[in-house]
């Protein structure tokens, strides 16, 4: 089952739920869109070490943990975090192409990955939890989890965009 058209009314809770994630993802691609590498890793407000860039890698490694750690069960190391350096996947965004091409490559590449697990769930696994005590330990708070992360870093992209060039890539 694949994420459903976006003319398409959702027919579940699963569908309804990939069906914003896509939208989300596709926001991304059009607030980072015709961005030169220096403007993609332009800082936002010193000292913060914001940019359009690091939020990329940021959501390749927020989508790898969640869909292929979590969901998936992999022990592969986590994307853009070096031992145990969060920060190092906004400072390691550096205005360089291929770095540019690596985010943006990597990023794709988790969301395939990430669209292949949910390909092969049902909307009853929505209730499936492993952890009662775990804040999110449901497949339901994992797509939650991943749609708000998603939507609050699309609120920092607008301001960054449209620190970059007074558009919001809408």
């Amino acid at each position: 089952m694949s994420a459903p058209e976006p003319s398409a009314p959702p027919t579940n809770e699963l569908d309804s739920i990939r069906r914003w994630l896509a939208d989300l993802r596709a926001s991304v691609e059009r607030k980072s869109d015709g961005l030169s590498p220096e403007q993609l890793a332009a800082r936002s407000v010193p000292p913060s070490s914001l940019s359009v860039l690091g939020l990329v890698r940021h959501l390749a490694q927020m989508e790898h943990f969640w869909f292929v750690k979590t969901l998936s069960r992999s022990d592969e190391p986590q994307l853009y975090v070096e031992d145990g350096d969060w920060d190092a996947q906004f400072r390691g965004a550096v205005a360089d192409q291929a770095v540019v091409d690596d985010a943006f490559a990597t990023w794709r590449s988790v969301q395939a990955r990430a669209d292949e697990v949910l390909d092969h769930l049902d909307a009853s696994d929505l209730n499936f939890v492993w952890d009662p005590e775990d804040r999110i330990g449901s497949v339901r708070d994992v797509l939650l989890q991943v749609v708000y992360e998603y939507s609050r870093h699309c609120g920092h992209l607008d301001l960054l965009r449209e620190a970059i060039d007074g558009r919001t890539g809408e």
